[in-house]
């Protein structure tokens, strides 16, 4: 194992550009996981990790030093581990790994959800976990979207980046006007209660930013406008929440 206790050292300035800057993990083609469950998910797909990094004092024992028994480490200073910023409450284990390409092309003939410039990286990780559950296999995000492959997006999906066909920078509108099943986007205007809905077949789901929700010309291209019915007193939902309740009112209706 090898101890880096400097700010100065080259690798662990390499760590920090990779932490801080969605350029240099495009630059390089690299990113982190923070965390034994997400390195566990990660490697039951992809193979062993490039390199394993710990903090100095997650080798005292407890899940992560169970983990890296016996596997070759680089171990960084605690107030090193804390500076990388990565999240908010560092697990003590990071993984250095190549960015994975998306694991299938886009296909217009199979669930789909689109994430038209949600920027919450909070968001952004949390419905795709979301996807993940119910059986989505693909995410199309626009350009604006925070970036899928970014720490926190990561740690907030919670493996489900693994499982699925992810796809950034995607022209929305043009994949609507070709997609071969329904498109559903959630809205108020002119729209038709969930519990309604057309929802045979396959379905591409949109949603939108915090805020702003989905463009108009998504809205217009959309086969399916589709209203959450709201009896209490609230006027709307996190992204997160109106996407489960969505996507599993589909779940429900095909395992019924």
């Amino acid at each position: 194992m090898k101890l880096i206790q400097s700010r100065d050292n080259a690798f662990f300035k390499s760590l920090k550009r990779l932490a801080e800057s969605g350029r240099e993990r495009r630059k390089t083609g690299q990113t982190l996981l923070d965390g034994v469950h997400l390195v566990e998910s990660y490697e039951a797909v992809f193979g062993p990790v490039e390199t394993l990094i710990v903090a100095e004092s997650a080798l005292v024992g407890g899940e992560v030093a169970g983990f890296v028994e016996g596997r070759e480490t680089v171990v960084l200073a605690d107030a090193l581990m804390r500076d990388l910023g990565l999240v908010d409450t560092p697990s003590g284990l990071l993984a250095l790994i190549k960015t994975p390409r998306a694991i299938a092309t886009v296909n217009r003939k199979k669930d789909a959800i689109l994430l038209d410039g949600v920027q919450d990286p909070g968001n952004v990780g949390t419905l795709l976990r979301t996807a993940a559950a119910a059986g989505v296999a693909q995410a199309l995000l626009s350009p604006g979207c925070a970036a899928a492959w970014s720490p926190k997006v990561l740690r907030a999906g919670q493996g489900a980046h693994f499982a699925l066909a992810i796809h950034e920078e995607v022209d929305l509108a043009g994949f609507m006007a070709g997609y071969e099943g329904i498109t559903a986007v959630t809205c108020l205007d002119g729209a038709t209660s969930l519990y309604r809905a057309e929802l045979a077949g396959p379905v591409a789901w949109v949603f939108g930013a915090e805020g702003l929700g989905v463009r108009q010309e998504l809205i217009e291209l959309a086969g399916q406008r589709i209203r959450i019915p709201m009896p209490g007193t609230v006027e709307s939902l996190n992204v997160g929440a109106a996407a489960a309740v969505c996507l599993f009112e589909m779940v429900r209706r095909r395992l019924s």
